[in-house]
């Protein structure tokens, strides 16, 4: 085992890229690096020189004091990216990079990289004396840019070469080695992250563009090839500012090896992916729809992770990372396995992660995949193949600590960012503070809403009255969690077929319904969340694999489509009854819930002020009926504000373009009512003018 080593004052310094880049990458032969006497020219000093010559291979320093021993140790450091890893610093007037890693269960654990033609033997990293399982050490003249792994000798003789768990950068797979990089960059955000409460406040409007970077645009000339988070930027910045969407939600942005994957079986935690370019392109990407004034939240995966063998799989010869009880460790549904939530350096990990995100990307809320099989020890598991927990029942509670843990720290740390939790159970509290019990998000995905929302308008509207019950039960228990609606890219894969494709009916029926549908979901409590394409009802089901079908928007119903997703969006931001109580059962009313027999739906949003209140009427079927009376909150002048109907939606253009003057007619229990013509298969939105 290499020599333990104690360091009591860190003596690095790190620095600036222009500078960190400078680092000579010298290829080692003997186990010692060759110094290059020179510098731009000048002749080296002296004095310098025999620093230079008498630096080892590796040199025993450290960037951990005792305090960030001790908060790694109990679970509480959540800024491990500014110790573990790989860092160029400066010392003794030498560049060179500091690595870190942790591996408790290793005999011996060296750098390999271009940089000494992976010589297992040529730079061993130092074990600490503190028992903490952390191997560190400076090497002189690695700089930004190099290749590197760790080779760890496990306790049991196995050799593994692994990829930094911490490394900001990684190869273009099918390559898996990590890259020395960093994250400097010089932000131009500061009005954003400034006024950010503002864009993420729970009493605020929030309309998510859910999107894949692989797959949303691809270039016409080279339909193989990736664009750049750049590119990404030069086309996604107008499209969302013209759509009018709040924020845009990246699937798994962080390295993964497996494309088909999505990006939900992560390898690298701290790594942007390398296949749309560098950490400071992405940076750049974030920062541009900032200064649009549009949010970005990322998928973050701390469910589960490959087992790919150079990655956090068996990390050191034993279950580092994965519990190593395949009842708790291992999920049969994605072959992957489940990090060891009762194990503090693991919450370190994933909390310090999640941290990363938001503090060196400036990403405004984090949406946590796959709650739900986090939650329950018996998810997706047979009778024999789950342990109860203490108490003899399902809950996962290692895994529900955890979850509160990681909210408070980060709200506590950032809060004006959001949690989002995919969660599609009837687990209590999800949005809930933790102090009340909750796990402590700031939303959850209304999953039931999406299903039974999907189910009914998959009738022929003939047939909806007999599933009447099946759209106005959400309300029921919409305002037990803070609810975002998803129309997510699980709906349209494997067989479900795209979002135009679900709606019955021949084709202006198809289109007419989906425009009805996108108007309940936006006139429904709660915030929103639409995936790409579905805004301009694409035909074919997503496929990663190839761009969305952009040349539709040549024709007039998917411009209709997409027309309506930009009414609905400036609707939703320009009526404060549509967000300001969304997760409040104030803001809503039913004015008539029950009429299954015409199959349509009228009920009132409100916001704090009566003035402000909304009107909605749903007419499910294509039946036009004429001269239909609806109560209305008081009496006046009331205007249509939103037809899903018009023609420039490819609608019929029936409606109420005429101001609407109530009635001292008593009509569904309101002592005002409006008479008022439906449109067939359509929203239309009502307002109180004067």
């Amino acid at each position: 085992m290499a020599k333990q080593t104690k360091v009591t004052e860190p003596e690095v310094t790190a620095l600036k890229p222009e500078k960190a880049k400078r680092a000579t990458k010298t290829k080692i032969t003997d186990g010692a690096p060759k110094v290059e006497k020179k510098s731009k020219g000048k002749p080296i000093s002296p004095q310098a020189a025999d620093v230079v010559l008498n630096l080892s291979a590796v040199e025993p320093y450290s960037r951990f004091s005792d305090f960030d021993i001790s908060l790694f140790r109990s679970g509480k450091h959540y800024k491990l990216y500014e110790k573990f890893g790989s860092h160029v610093v400066e010392y003794k007037g030498v560049v060179g990079t500091y690595f870190a890693v942790w591996a408790p269960n290793a005999q011996y654990i060296s750098v390999i990289g271009n940089f000494n033609g992976w010589n297992r033997g040529s730079h061993p990293l130092l074990v600490r004396w503190d028992s903490s399982g952390i191997w560190e050490g400076f090497i002189p003249h690695v700089g930004v840019g190099e290749t590197y792994k760790y080779f760890i000798k496990a306790s049991s003789g196995e050799e593994l070469e692994k990829a930094d768990p911490f490394a900001l950068r990684w190869e273009l797979p099918p390559s898996t080695a990590s890259i020395v990089a960093d994250t400097y960059y010089e932000w131009n955000d500061q009005q954003w992250m400034a006024n950010r409460y503002n864009h993420n406040a729970l009493d605020k409007p929030y309309s998510v563009y859910e999107m894949h970077v692989g797959s949303w645009a691809r270039s016409p000339e080279s339909p193989d090839e990736f664009l750049s988070y750049t590119q990404v930027a030069d086309k996604l910045v107008p499209y969302l500012r013209e759509m009018g969407f709040t924020h845009v939600e990246f699937m798994p942005i962080a390295e993964h090896p497996y494309y088909p994957s999505w990006g939900y079986q992560v390898s690298g935690y701290f790594a942007a992916s390398s296949r749309y370019g560098t950490p400071q392109q992405l940076m750049e990407l974030v920062e541009r729809l900032h200064n649009a004034g549009i949010g970005v939240i990322m998928d973050w995966v701390p469910s589960h992770f490959p087992g790919d063998m150079h990655a956090l799989y068996r990390f050191d010869g034993t279950h580092l990372y994965e519990h190593a009880d395949p009842r708790k460790g291992y999920h049969p549904d994605w072959k992957s396995y489940i990090f060891n939530y009762g194990r503090n350096e693991i919450r370190a990990f994933l909390i310090s992660n999640a941290l990363f995100w938001l503090d060196r990307y400036h990403v405004d809320g984090l949406r946590v995949d796959a709650v739900a099989s986090m939650l329950y020890l018996d998810y997706s598991r047979n009778h024999g193949e789950w342990e109860a927990n203490i108490y003899g029942g399902n809950e996962n509670l290692e895994a529900i600590s955890f979850l509160k843990e990681f909210n408070e720290a980060v709200y506590a740390h950032f809060p004006d960012t959001q949690t989002i939790a995919e969660e599609s159970t009837a687990f209590p509290g999800v949005s809930r503070p933790t102090f009340a019990g909750g796990l402590g998000f700031g939303m959850k995905w209304m999953m039931g809403w999406m299903h039974d929302t999907l189910q009914y308008f998959s009738n022929d509207p003939v047939y909806r009255k007999y599933h009447h019950g099946q759209i106005t039960f959400s309300t029921i228990y919409a305002f037990t969690e803070n609810f975002m609606l998803p129309f997510s890219h699980d709906e349209v894969v494997y067989g479900k077929q795209s979002m135009i494709n679900k709606m019955p009916g021949d084709e202006w029926q198809k289109f007419a319904n989906l425009r009805l549908l996108y108007s309940y979901m936006f006139t429904h409590p709660g915030t929103k969340l639409l995936f790409m394409g579905a805004e301009f009802a694409q035909g074919h089901e997503w496929n990663y694999q190839y761009s969305l079908d952009w040349h539709v928007l040549e024709y007039p119903n998917h411009r209709g489509v997409k027309e309506t997703v930009t009414a609905l969006n400036h609707l939703y931001r320009s009526e404060p009854a549509l967000y300001e109580k969304g997760f409040d059962s104030q803001g809503f009313e039913w004015v008539d819930g029950g009429n299954a027999e015409d199959s349509i739906l009228v009920y009132n949003r409100k916001g704090h002020t009566a003035q402000n209140d909304l009107v909605v009427v749903l007419n499910m079927t294509p039946v036009t009926r004429h001269g239909y009376r609806i109560g209305v909150p008081a009496a006046g002048q009331w205007k249509q504000i939103f037809n899903s109907d018009a023609k420039e939606f490819w609608g019929s253009g029936t409606g109420n373009y005429e101001t609407v003057s109530s009635e001292d007619l008593d009509w569904h229990g309101k002592d005002a009512s409006i008479s008022i013509t439906l449109p067939p298969l359509a929203a239309i939105v009502f307002k109180r003018i004067g």
